[in-house]
């Protein structure tokens, strides 16, 4: 039996299913590396548990028409999104935005987002990827999600790790992971409840 179902207790304690998505698909991309780093902080909590869908490898057409190649591709991604408690979206900024296959992604879904937090992971060259970042939090609202307060950004991405993708100096980010990671955690949890009690849209 499903302790959630006769337990509330239960309900808000039980680990999170936390969908990771990696939002890069360009030919030598640098957010493997980002992610490979941020899914060693999920894992080593015991309040979450993660599962990746990478943009890269998810063949989805930009047309958004249902055919058969689509439901095919979707069905490798839906899955992990619709069972997903919680979201972490890492991004790399490109001319100011976000990527056009993360959008594609995010386009090709609605109700799996809704009323799920989720927390953003940025990275780029001066600027971190923040204005990634800043344009996905507009994206999320209109989707019914809510983006946590606090992010994780790399600035300089390239130089912060080095050659075997560990960070030169991971006090920063390790702390600015936990931030984000804590409060995802509460909303989560929160949401999960409320979603629970009072189907979203319901």
């Amino acid at each position: 039996m499903n302790p959630t179902a006769t337990d509330p207790a239960a309900a808000t304690t039980d680990p999170l299913r936390l969908t990771l998505v990696v939002g890069s698909n360009r030919h030598g991309r640098f957010g493997p590396v980002v992610a490979d780093w941020l899914l060693a902080r999920i894992r080593d909590r015991d309040d979450l548990v993660a599962e990746v869908v990478d943009v890269a490898e998810a063949a989805l057409p930009m047309s958004l028409e249902p055919t058969p190649e689509a439901t095919a591709a979707l069905s490798g991604v839906t899955p992990k999104l619709a069972r997903a408690d919680a979201f972490v979206v890492l991004t790399p900024e490109y001319n100011h935005s976000f990527p056009a296959g993360l959008k594609n992604l995010v386009d090709w879904h609605f109700t799996e987002w809704q009323a799920k937090p989720v927390g953003l992971v940025s990275y780029g060259g001066l600027s971190g990827g923040l204005r990634a970042a800043e344009h996905l939090r507009q994206v999320f609202a209109e989707l019914h999600a809510v983006t946590v307060r606090d992010t994780v950004s790399f600035h300089n991405a390239g130089a912060a790790f080095d050659d075997r993708g560990t960070l030169r100096d991971p006090s920063g980010p390790d702390a600015a992971a936990k931030t984000m990671l804590d409060q995802l955690v509460w909303w989560g949890r929160a949401l999960r409840e409320a979603r629970r009690r009072w189907p979203y849209g319901s």
